[in-house]
């Protein structure tokens, strides 16, 4: 069976579990706690050397970093698919995917960069905050006047079901609330969390409905 290690906070993990949902794809989850450096130690880097979450083990492939995972599920498992079948639908939708994986998450979402700059840059929680807001705002204006301008936009970022950008896209929106980042400038992103979240696939990878959330956490 495929074994995901995750931990609830982790958005790369939360893709991935969207797709095993939607795919509805065995799996067993093993949790590994980054507030208390868990992914740091001997034990875990010997399944991810890199340290971080999320990894799947399946059979005899294991491999880390949610885009290498998503890519993966969709060739191991086709059914249910999270591409368009045409090649230039299919570019889109990565492309669409990229500028969160890519461009957002890596200078917001990673505990290492804001780690960086609290310690070593000396930020405080508003500066943390704004540095947050600035990416969150490029990213998001790319999204939404991307997806006014393509014909194939309405409930899902592309087409009539869920794909690779929704389930990168999700998550992302969801950590905006969570920092009271104000998504009225975004009427298409809302659209597009308001469907996504109204369906079981996506409420069940929520970070509070993961079997590791701990009953204090304030999300």
């Amino acid at each position: 069976m495929l074994h995901l290690y995750t931990f609830y906070r982790s958005t790369a993990a939360y893709r991935v579990r969207i797709a095993l949902n939607y795919k509805n794809i065995p799996h067993e989850m093993v949790s590994i706690n980054l507030t208390s450096s868990e992914q740091r130690g001997e034990d875990y880097k010997k399944e991810n050397p890199q340290g971080r979450v999320p990894t799947i083990m399946d059979d005899d492939v294991k491999i880390g970093q949610s885009a290498a995972i998503l890519e993966y599920l969709e060739e191991k498992y086709p059914d249910r698919p999270l591409l368009p079948v045409d090649i230039k639908s299919r570019a889109w939708v990565r492309y669409l995917s990229q500028i969160i994986i890519s461009d957002m998450h890596p200078v917001m979402n990673n505990s290492s960069v804001v780690a960086y700059l609290r310690l070593e840059r000396g930020f405080n929680d508003d500066q943390v905050q704004q540095w947050y807001f600035h990416w969150l705002k490029q990213g998001f204006d790319a999204l939404e006047e991307n997806l006014r301008a393509h014909p194939d936009c309405g409930i899902f970022c592309f087409g009539k079901t869920p794909t690779i950008a929704d389930i990168c896209l999700i998550p992302q929106i969801y950590n905006a609330h969570k920092f009271n980042f104000s998504m009225t400038s975004y009427p298409i992103l809302q659209r597009i969390y308001k469907h996504c979240t109204s369906l079981d696939y996506f409420e069940r990878a929520k970070p509070e409905n993961q079997f590791d959330y701990p009953s204090t956490d304030g999300i």
